[in-house]
């Protein structure tokens, strides 16, 4: 039995519009690495059709909450020449599940807490609930200072 052959046969218009992604997303996603193209003789981008599989996964993932980096972490494991199957799709959203979890109860705990919270940003209540939870960071400065220094503390 021989191999059947792929050809890319879709242009970025077609796409485009078969995926309901603007053509400048699809660029952008090909920028990132997530979705790849071959040139034609006329250096127009060319695309096989399992990508439009690679971009409803894509889509699905973004609107639940998943960041393009932990898209294109997940999908490196996906195989480049066909679309991703169901169990691919079973895989990558057992991963995640771990992680809309843990987003799932930071939320949950920053409604809880919110009438604790000013809003300003400025961790002047005693123990701010969203920034310096049980004062943690209050040994070591105060104000508003410590936002910029949150995410490298909590990474």
């Amino acid at each position: 039995m021989s191999k059947k052959i792929r050809t890319a046969k879709l242009s970025v218009g077609e796409v485009a519009k078969r995926s309901g992604v603007k053509v400048s997303t699809l660029h952008f996603y090909e920028d990132k690495g997530l979705i790849h193209s071959l040139r034609n003789n006329a250096n127009q981008r060319r695309y096989f059709a399992d990508v439009l599989r690679r971009i409803a996964v894509i889509k699905a993932a973004q609107n639940v909450g998943i960041s393009l980096k932990e898209i294109k972490e997940a999908l490196a494991f996906l195989p480049t020449d066909q679309a991703p199957s169901k169990k691919h799709w079973e895989q990558l959203s057992k991963k995640w599940q771990a992680v809309l979890n843990q987003r799932i109860n930071q939320l949950t705990a920053l409604r809880d807490n919110l009438s604790d919270c000013i809003g300003c940003g400025c961790l002047s209540l005693k123990a701010c609930p969203l920034y310096n939870p049980n004062d943690e960071l209050g040994e070591k400065q105060s104000g508003a200072v410590l936002l910029n220094n949150k995410t490298k503390l909590t990474n």
